[in-house]
């Protein structure tokens, strides 16, 4: 048996509402361990096509394959910029939305039933940096957090993630996705069985939509990190198939 040349992928993470970057601190301590490359962007969270477009640009800097993953909203990211991303190899989504052409993450939320965390999104109104422009963005109340962002943490990581938060602009829930990179592209999808953020039923519905290979994640929204393990294992998995060998 012949050993493939291919390079290893580069590992991209693109964090979702309410988190940064840091929220991947696990899975890039294991993925290093493992050898491999990663990337993780902050995600701007101001809209669906001006955050698309920001990762796609950090993609055209990379050279060689790429596994691109999402959790939570920035699902709607990956699949929006990696639709024309040759080098994109496998798409992850951990609890996150993968969107159909013309659809929107409202559309989504609303054909399922509400989330426990409905009542616990607030919304305040911030300056915007566009001249003239204002925009409303959205918070989790910081009492209500740790219950339904990620109640498989210990109290004295969630106080600090509720002060952490970063808000996501509301504009960026009612942006409309181009065409999908996962009709295209290898999917994989874990479903968060505890969330309560974003409905599992509903997270069933979009893994099955895309074809997409499941894993059963037994964590809150928050499963990137209360579950890095079982995170990483998803990503090995689609890196693995996406160049057709072990890495």
């Amino acid at each position: 048996m012949h050993e493939s040349t291919q390079t290893a992928p580069t590992i991209v993470l693109v964090h979702g509402a309410f988190t940064g970057a840091s929220s991947w601190a696990g899975v890039i301590s294991l993925l290093h361990a493992a050898g491999l490359k990663v990337r993780a962007p902050a995600n701007p969270l101001r809209g669906l096509a001006q955050d698309a477009a920001y990762i796609s640009r950090a993609l055209c800097e990379i050279d060689g394959p790429v596994v691109l993953v999402g959790h939570d909203y920035s699902g709607a990211i990956i699949t929006h910029a990696a639709t024309n991303a040759d080098n994109v190899v496998a798409l992850c989504y951990i609890a996150a939305f993968g969107l159909d052409t013309g659809e929107n993450v409202i559309d989504v939320t609303n054909r399922f039933a509400p989330a426990p965390a409905t009542d616990a999104i607030r919304t305040t109104a911030l300056l915007d940096q566009i001249p003239g422009g204002q925009e409303d963005e959205l918070y989790i109340r910081r009492e209500q957090f740790p219950e339904v962002y990620a109640a498989d943490l210990p109290a004295t990581v969630t106080d600090v993630l509720s002060v952490a938060q970063r808000p996501i602009a509301c504009s960026a829930l009612t942006g409309r996705s181009g065409p999908p990179a996962w009709a295209s592209k290898p999917s994989w999808y874990g479903i968060a069985t505890a969330d309560k953020l974003i409905n599992p039923t509903a997270q069933r519905f979009m893994a099955q939509r895309m074809a997409a290979t499941e894993h059963v994640l037994h964590g809150s929204h928050a499963v990137v990190l209360s579950q890095p393990a079982a995170v990483v294992a998803m990503i090995q998995e689609a890196a693995e198939s996406g160049l057709g060998r072990s890495i």
